[in-house]
């Protein structure tokens, strides 16, 4: 009989519940308007509405008026303070069912057993945090509408003996259609009185096994400490537990649940009622996304977040225990050419494999990290010094060398690896990651496939590659950039027959600096793109603008860099300088390396024939320096050849250089090219080309390169056209 009058009571309670997010009524009371107006504006984007109240008195007057569902009660007032308040609330029989939160900056016990002994429910501390307000009053909403039924259980049956049958169907199917479980357990007994479908899913039992069921058995706890527990919620301060446990199903199985119990009063008996829920989807969410915020996607390894992370640990660990510590910075070498040619899949599975030969070359209690793309990086705690990470550097060259297998393709890989070392090099995370980025560096200037360690001329030479990248980046916007113009001659009339634009930067502070001082940088930072237009452009400008004087049409080349040849822009960057000055095609010539027109042949001779169609001439600038294939060149709309400038100075008296010389002169005669000497600075290397055929040239024998304001004065004073 027990079991079925507390159901009805429960289940018309739980029905209840549904709508007391959205009628509650709280009052509020407190002398200071700012927190009435705090906590107002907490609860009701909740849904709960509010009456304020600013005394003692008048917070009974509104109750006796409007009897609302909770308080939230302030301790501290003038004239009846919150203790009297709650008293005189609890002493009136129409109102004592009310529960009190009671607010307060006082954290004393003292404080607390006064307000329980005034008859409060519960505390908050000032500040008042959200979330907890939030829950005590939900929770103590949810108690006071069971409590509400329970108070007046008698009441009902004897109005409601017609009814029971009906209402125990209501409750059941109430607590059937929640999602969490539900059990009803009495203290006295210590036996369940009531469990929902959703409980009896979860756990495997059937209703009626349940009543036969000790609740100790799902915990695995004594039945001695199942009491104890239940007597601890009784008497809890603030009322209601909350917490994560694995509970035991029927098969044996666990199953991690969160759970909330909190005691209610019935009659002579105390009621604890316990919410389960299956907690386990959600925590592997948790893990889930813990994973990806923290773990590469690709390869499984920490990600740059967790490496720093990682490694900050680390140094405190080192520090402690007086032990260095290396960091390797890993770059592959041109990891981009295997992305491009056998996709981005075979790419990502690369970079899985090299994560697993890596992890073979560190101990456990090494960390290996991708920091991204195709860098990663190793923190090795070395407790017998520095010695070790040259050997792990090497066992990693030997472990990278060997060929990987992918998507049926063999593939070689090489890094270059930078070493910084705590405490030598730094004592923080940031700089030793930017120290090893910066060895690395030194490593790739030095070849690749090779290591090298931080040293502070490293850091030095980093500094000033920064200093310079900025300084071109405000060159490009300040129009810091000049061409110079350095003639071209023909051996068979000594006329000068065109001119080569070169980049000269006129850099605040500094003069005019070499080419040579700026331009890797340019193709390093891809910057050569933009300079390449602008130098396009300007030369076209130039180009008309001496067609509309006495010097008339000559023929300009232009250095193009392979990066700007290959994004496509080139062709776009020449019609618009071309049809902007109304000059002709033939009057601008493209002087490309061996190596840029080898880095992607099938696209490089449609756009070389595109331009050839436009009546512009092709040159192969430095040639005899790269490795390209007579077959391919053959394929190519080549016009001219120039002779690398590093086989003129010695033409005389180096067989060698003379032989190149020569064959690179029969080739292009061969292949119907002209064939140009560049770096022409001599009287006998001029006349050792004349000798041999060579068509034209251009050195500091016959001009320097010369601002155009000075190729104009030449240009009358030769007399050129």
């Amino acid at each position: 009989m027990r079991r079925l009058s507390i159901t009805s009571n429960v289940a018309a309670a739980l029905t209840a519940e549904r709508a007391t997010a959205a009628t509650a009524t709280i009052l509020i009371v407190d002398d200071e308007p700012k927190n009435c107006r705090l906590l107002d504006a907490l609860l009701r984007p909740e849904g709960y509405q509010t009456v304020m109240a600013a005394s003692g008195e008048d917070a009974l007057n509104i109750v006796a008026e409007q009897s609302p569902d909770l308080i939230l009660l302030d301790i501290i007032m003038p004239g009846m303070d919150g203790y009297e308040v709650a008293r005189t609330i609890k002493a009136n029989e129409l109102t004592s069912h009310i529960p009190i939160i009671m607010l307060t900056a006082q954290i004393d016990r003292q404080a607390r057993l006064d307000g329980l002994s005034a008859g409060a429910e519960e505390f908050l501390t000032k500040p008042v945090d959200r979330a907890e307000l939030w829950l005590r009053v939900r929770n103590l909403l949810r108690l006071k509408t069971l409590g509400d039924f329970l108070i007046n259980h008698s009441l009902r049956l004897e109005r409601q003996v017609q009814a029971r049958t009906a209402t125990l169907q209501r409750f059941q199917s109430a607590m059937d259609a929640t999602a969490d479980a539900i059990f009803l357990i009495d203290r006295a007994s210590q036996r369940f009185i009531e469990v929902n479908a959703t409980a009896c899913k979860l756990f495997g039992y059937s209703r009626e096994e349940f009543f036969d069921l000790d609740p100790a058995e799902l915990s695995s706890i004594t039945r001695q400490q199942l009491g104890c527990e239940l007597d601890a919620i009784i008497a809890e301060i603030p009322a209601g537990s909350h917490e994560e446990l694995f509970a035991t199903r029927k098969d044996g199985s666990r199953v991690l649940v969160e759970m909330r119990r909190h005691a209610i009063c019935s009659g002579d008996s105390m009621v604890i009622v316990g919410v389960l829920r299956d907690i386990t989807d959600r925590k592997q969410a948790e893990q889930r996304m813990y994973q990806l915020a923290h773990y590469d996607t690709v390869t499984g390894l920490p990600n740059r977040m967790l490496f720093y992370e990682t490694l900050r640990r680390t140094l405190v660990l080192a520090t402690d225990k007086a032990m260095t510590v290396a960091i390797m910075f890993i770059d592959l070498d041109h990891f981009k050419n295997i992305n491009d040619t056998i996709g981005h899949a075979a790419g990502d599975e690369l970079l899985s494999q090299i994560s697993a030969r890596l992890l073979h070359c560190v101990r456990v209690r090494d960390t290996v990290g991708r920091l991204g793309g195709d860098e990663f990086a190793v923190i090795l705690l070395m407790p017998n010094g520095p010695q070790e990470a040259p050997r792990v550097a090497t066992k990693i060259r030997y472990a990278l060398g060997a060929p990987f297998s992918l998507q049926g393709h063999e593939v070689t890989v090489t890094a270059s690896i930078g070493i910084t070392l705590y405490p030598d090099d730094a004592d923080n995370a940031d700089t030793l990651i930017k120290f090893a980025d910066t060895a690395m560096y030194q490593a790739k200037q030095a070849g690749r496939d090779t290591f090298r360690f931080f040293t502070t001329q490293m850091n030095t030479e980093m500094v000033a590659r920064l200093e310079l990248e900025t300084a071109l980046r405000q060159a490009i916007e300040n129009d810091e950039f000049v061409l110079h113009y350095q003639p071209k001659v023909q051996f068979s009339s000594g006329r000068v027959v065109g001119l080569e634009a070169l980049l000269r930067w006129e850099r605040p502070g500094h003069g005019l600096v070499s080419p040579e001082a700026f331009l890797p940088m340019l193709e390093e930072t891809g910057l050569i793109v933009r300079v390449g237009s602008w130098v396009i452009t300007t030369v076209c400008k130039q180009i008309g603008a001496w067609m509309h004087t006495d010097i008339g049409p000559v023929q300009v080349s232009v250095n193009v860099a392979g990066r700007h040849f290959l994004e496509g822009c080139l062709e776009a960057d020449i019609r618009a300088g071309l049809s902007k000055n109304g000059i002709n095609g033939e009057l601008l010539e493209l002087e490309l390396t061996e190596s840029s027109l080898m880095a992607d042949s099938e696209c490089t001779i449609t756009t070389l024939k595109n331009m050839k169609q436009l009546g512009i001439q092709i040159s192969i600038d430095d040639f005899g320096t790269g490795f390209s294939s007579l077959a391919y060149l053959r394929r190519f709309p080549i016009d001219k050849l120039k002779i690398d400038i590093a086989f003129i100075p010695n033409i005389m008296s180096v067989p060698d250089d003379a032989a190149v010389a020569l064959a690179i002169i029969g080739l292009g005669h061969n292949l119907q090219m002209k064939v140009i000497a560049e770096g022409v600075e001599t009287a006998a290397q001029l006349e050792y080309l004349r000798q041999h055929h060579c068509d034209q040239f251009q050195g500091y024998y016959f001009s320097r390169p010369l601002p155009a304001s000075e190729i104009e004065t030449m240009a009358r004073h030769w007399n050129w056209n």
